[in-house]
């Protein structure tokens, strides 16, 4: 009488191993796009908080801002960023239209072009 031991069969493992290497991928995928997701969200976070603070910083000028365009730099959060500024006239003589842009250096390289992130537009009259 033959005893048979038993086991996994080399086919089984090999389905098995199949499964489970599909598996790891779509997980390593789904990872991915979540950290992509999420420095996406964060980059927007922060660069629409700059260009809100740079038009608060025009509405609380004692004067009503010349018609001009700049460019700043400037660290915040763990990045550095381009603070882009048009100021526009209007029909209006006492109201401006103002456009922030704001753009991130990829890898802290001031030499590099900044990516555009965010912009922002909004209205500032004569204090």
């Amino acid at each position: 009488m033959t005893r048979r031991q038993g086991g996994f069969t080399l086919i089984e493992v090999l389905v098995a191993l199949l499964v489970f290497g599909l598996i790891a991928t779509a997980a390593a995928q789904v990872s991915s796009q979540y950290i992509s997701s999420y420095e996406r969200i964060r980059d927007k976070t922060l660069a629409a908080w700059l260009a809100e603070n740079r038009i608060n910083e025009l509405r609380l000028e004692e004067t009503l801002p010349g018609i001009s365009e700049n460019s700043r730099d400037t660290d915040y959060g763990q990045s550095r960023w381009q603070v882009t500024t048009r100021i526009l006239a209007t029909e209006e003589p006492s109201m401006r239209r103002v456009e922030v842009t704001v753009a991130r250096y990829r890898d802290q390289n001031p030499n590099d072009e900044p990516a555009p992130v965010h912009t922002l537009s909004a209205f500032v009259g004569a204090p």
